[in-house]
């Protein structure tokens, strides 16, 4: 059951608790793992090396004040998740809430793994780290970190890293530079950073972008606002709907307990996933008419939705958002908020000016435009002191890298929720440090075998499956993958749920050294 939102003097006790570490270092602390990051992927991670791999010493770091990721770094009016929770949250973890939850929900929850797993003494907050290099000899890594609190250097070593850090920069999102902007009198914020001083009642608001953060954020604004319009260069699509599920509610009913209830609406869930995403492949046009009939419900028969509901790509070419209760439709009826599809020609002093000639008039324009990509933290690596760039190495299942020893990142998935794939690595980590434990083996890298000599390398992923606008930013910096399924993150968790528990850890794709 999700808890009463955390107090404050409760988030101390978490950050208290935390920073262990003494204020002078005389020797780096060694553990068997070090986990970078206390989000969703990096708590999965710590509590499923408490379940599976008893004895195993491992600590947590994280640059921010807290855990909770992604869903502490943005605070902006209204967020909530995209994904449903039956499926983003864990799967040892029964949802009893509604199936899109806000941010405090979110934590709530991973806050009740914390507590109820004791993992808070493994956690160190404010803990942003510079570098991790490799040392071939000793057989492990020395992570170089600074206390955000106190400057402080500390340095850790461990013999495995498990990158949990996400893929995006927390401290700052991305805001594409405009001719003019210097010029605008009123302010620009992005969501990652909204400001809590920003007051938007009664005024004029422009939301550029039209992704999950502009649908999430639009319908909680337009209340207080004198009007928000949305701005974006092209339309996405959407999936409106009600936030409940109803066989969890007739599961409830009867008195079936929360375990089963989790279980089988993850397994309902993706199913019609499984089968939605099939259909968007092979019968693109039908599923594209469906999803477009589901807007048109919440804006009436007469709105016309082209230009700015209907997208030239196919379905599921970028990610599609779910919108509760089709919120953010019913201010667009209801006349609070409205849509504008063109492009940015200029700021002016009092908003933005189009290339169709039309001007926005705005008090406020919130930059609601993406990520921008990073590549394992911004950490500088280096292996027996050269520096390691990972755009020069291949991928093993898009979590390992070729040539880089003893280190698996989560990257998760971009049609399901993010949570399963962590689940999955963490199962896979586990068996692997067994596997090694077991052997007397001390390091493993993923390396090309013969067979993949001749083999094609290729982009982090192909642009003619998915697309997003970060990814294709940021696509030189990532690791390359190859054109057979094991050199590659194929995006497919149907498929992954029976391929990664079963990979031959004495593949020759993994050399081991002891």
């Amino acid at each position: 059951m999700i808890r009463i939102a955390e107090t404050d003097s409760s988030r101390v006790a978490h950050d208290v608790t935390a920073q262990s570490s003494p204020e002078v270092q005389s020797s780096p602390e060694h553990f068997d793992v070090l986990i970078v990051g206390a989000g969703i992927s990096g708590i999965g991670g710590a509590y499923h090396l408490t379940s599976q791999c008893a004895g195993t010493s491992f600590v947590v770091l994280e640059t921010q004040d807290s855990f909770g990721g992604t869903w502490l770094t943005h605070r902006y009016p209204g967020i909530r998740s995209d994904s449903d929770l039956y499926t983003f949250g864990y799967r040892f973890k029964p949802w009893t809430g509604k199936p899109i939850a806000t941010a405090a929900e979110i934590r709530e929850y991973i806050g009740e793994v914390i507590t109820d797993n004791d993992l808070d003494r493994h956690i160190r907050y404010r803990h942003r780290i510079v570098s991790a290099s490799w040392s071939s000899a000793a057989k492990r890594w020395t992570i170089v970190a600074e206390r955000t609190d106190t400057g402080e250097t500390v340095r850790f070593t461990a013999n495995f890293l498990w990158m949990c850090q996400g893929y995006y920069r927390h401290s700052e999102g991305y805001t594409p530079e405009w001719e003019g902007m210097a010029d605008f009198k009123g302010r620009i914020v992005h969501p990652q950073t909204w400001p809590d001083d920003l007051d938007y009642a009664g005024k004029k608001v422009v939301v550029i972008g039209s992704g999950a953060t502009a649908a999430t954020l639009v319908p909680s604004i337009a209340p207080a606002c004198d009007h928000v319009t949305v701005l974006q260069r092209s339309p996405t699509y959407f999936i409106p709907g009600r936030n409940k599920i109803e066989i969890a509610d007739t599961l409830r009913e009867l008195g079936i307990s929360e375990d089963w209830i989790h279980e089988i609406v993850r397994r309902k869930i993706l199913f019609d996933q499984a089968a939605f995403t099939r259909r968007s492949m092979t019968e693109p046009e039908v599923v594209k008419q469906e999803l477009l009939s589901g807007v048109r419900a919440f804006l009436g028969p007469h709105y016309d939705l082209d230009p700015h509901f209907t997208p030239t790509y196919r379905p599921w070419r970028q990610r599609i958002a779910f919108v509760p209760d089709g919120d953010l439709f019913k201010g667009i009826a209801s006349g609070k908020a409205s849509v504008v599809t063109d492009e940015i020609e200029r700021f002016t002093e009092s908003g933005i000016k189009l290339k169709s000639g039309e001007t926005l008039a705005a008090d406020i324009v919130v930059t609601a435009t993406g990520f921008n990509l990073n590549v394992l933290g911004d950490i500088a690596f280096s292996i027996d002191d050269e520096p390691l760039d990972f755009a020069d190495t291949v991928t093993y299942r898009g979590m390992m890298f070729t040539g880089v020893p003893n280190m698996v990142w989560v990257f998760g998935y971009f049609r399901a929720s993010w949570t399963l794939r962590a689940d999955l690595v963490a199962d896979f980590v586990c068996r692997l440090l067994a596997h090694m434990k077991q052997h007397g083996y001390r390091s493993v890298a993923p390396a090309l075998r013969p067979e993949d000599a001749d083999m094609a390398l290729l982009p982090w992923i192909d642009p003619e499956n998915f697309n997003p606008g970060y990814l294709m930013r940021g696509m030189s910096l990532l690791p390359k993958r190859g054109a057979k399924p094991e050199w590659q993150h194929s995006q497919d968790y149907w498929a992954e749920k029976d391929e990664l528990p079963n990979i031959d850890l004495d593949d020759p794709a993994f050399v081991y050294t002891t």
